[in-house]
């Protein structure tokens, strides 16, 4: 038997998968699992395209079930590299490009971040949630913030 479902990106997506998906979801000892849920994802000429997240909920509302998500913002993943890496958290530093999944993975993991402006989330966006009132809006809110990824690289040499 099948044990688990696990939703990821996937740019052939199609109904008979899902079908498929939500038919082996039918025996409730089987796990539904995803990813990540970013809803959808820059494409270069500034279109969008699905994400996984967009998959997910397609899989849940189809087959009831709801997805347990391994992937940013949880700690799952993280929890995993501290105890094969021993990696210190006060010493690490998230750089990502969307507050939702990024920055909120490295406020949930303890670590500094750094939202690059060259992606998903817009500073207006990161400003808005640190005028906000709610605990949880804050921990959308960077560290810091670069124009550019490439702004880090003078301070690699450092």
């Amino acid at each position: 038997p099948v044990r688990a479902v696990l939703v990821g990106y996937d740019d052939q997506f199609t109904f008979a998968k899902l079908a498929q998906a939500c038919g082996y979801l039918r025996d409730p000892q089987c796990l539904l699992v995803a990813t990540d849920p970013d809803p959808w994802h820059p494409l270069s000429d500034g279109q969008r395209t699905p994400g996984t997240g967009s998959l997910t909920a397609a899989v849940e509302t189809a087959s009831g079930r709801k997805a347990l998500v391994v992937g940013k913002p949880n700690t799952y993943m993280f929890d995993c590299i501290v105890e094969r890496f021993g990696i210190d958290p006060s010493r690490t530093l998230m750089v990502g490009d969307r507050l939702e999944t990024d920055i909120l993975f490295g406020k949930n993991c303890g670590l500094s971040t750094i939202l690059t402006l060259t992606g998903v989330s817009r500073l207006e966006e990161a400003q808005a949630y640190m005028a906000s009132d709610s605990a949880t809006a804050k921990d959308l809110v960077p560290n810091y913030y670069v124009d550019s990824i490439a702004d880090l690289i003078p301070g690699l040499d450092e």
